[in-house]
Protein backbone atom coordinates (compact mmCIF):
# COMPACT_ATOMS: atom_id res chain seq x y z
CA UNK A 1 0.00 0.00 0.00
CA UNK A 2 1.34 3.46 -0.84
CA UNK A 3 2.06 6.19 1.68
CA UNK A 4 0.30 9.47 0.90
CA UNK A 5 1.01 12.91 2.32
CA UNK A 6 -1.75 15.31 3.26
CA UNK A 7 -1.80 18.99 4.23
CA UNK A 8 -4.43 20.42 6.57
CA UNK A 9 -5.99 23.60 5.18
CA UNK A 10 -6.89 24.74 8.71
CA UNK A 11 -3.56 24.48 10.57
CA UNK A 12 -1.04 23.67 7.80
CA UNK A 13 0.07 20.36 9.34
CA UNK A 14 1.58 17.90 6.86
CA UNK A 15 1.10 14.23 7.71
CA UNK A 16 1.38 10.80 6.14
CA UNK A 17 -1.16 8.01 5.84
CA UNK A 18 -0.80 4.48 4.46
CA UNK A 19 -3.84 3.87 2.24
CA UNK A 20 -5.00 1.88 -0.78
CA UNK A 21 -4.38 3.71 -4.07
CA UNK A 22 -8.14 4.17 -4.60
CA UNK A 23 -8.71 5.90 -1.22
CA UNK A 24 -10.43 9.29 -1.07
CA UNK A 25 -8.12 12.25 -1.63
CA UNK A 26 -10.00 14.65 0.69
CA UNK A 27 -11.56 14.51 4.12
CA UNK A 28 -8.70 12.73 5.91
CA UNK A 29 -8.86 14.08 9.50
CA UNK A 30 -5.82 16.08 10.63
CA UNK A 31 -3.99 14.44 13.56
CA UNK A 32 -3.05 17.87 15.00
CA UNK A 33 -6.31 19.87 14.92
CA UNK A 34 -8.80 17.15 13.80
CA UNK A 35 -9.88 19.39 10.91
CA UNK A 36 -11.39 17.65 7.88
CA UNK A 37 -10.26 20.21 5.29
CA UNK A 38 -7.21 18.30 4.07
CA UNK A 39 -5.73 17.74 0.64
CA UNK A 40 -3.42 15.07 -0.72
CA UNK A 41 -0.13 16.62 -1.76
CA UNK A 42 2.73 15.50 -3.96
CA UNK A 43 5.48 13.78 -1.98
CA UNK A 44 9.11 14.54 -2.65
CA UNK A 45 11.73 11.87 -2.58
CA UNK A 46 15.41 11.76 -3.26
CA UNK A 47 16.83 9.58 -5.96
CA UNK A 48 20.19 11.33 -6.01
CA UNK A 49 22.15 13.86 -4.05
CA UNK A 50 20.69 15.80 -1.15
CA UNK A 51 21.29 19.13 -2.90
CA UNK A 52 19.28 17.97 -5.91
CA UNK A 53 16.40 16.84 -3.67
CA UNK A 54 16.31 20.13 -1.75
CA UNK A 55 16.23 22.16 -4.97
CA UNK A 56 13.39 20.07 -6.37
CA UNK A 57 11.27 20.10 -3.22
CA UNK A 58 11.30 23.27 -1.10
CA UNK A 59 10.06 23.01 2.51
CA UNK A 60 6.29 23.24 3.07
CA UNK A 61 4.78 26.19 4.83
Amino acid sequence: MPIYEYRCKDCGEVFEKIQPARAKQKGMPCPKCTGKETERIMSCFSSGSRVKAQAACPPAG
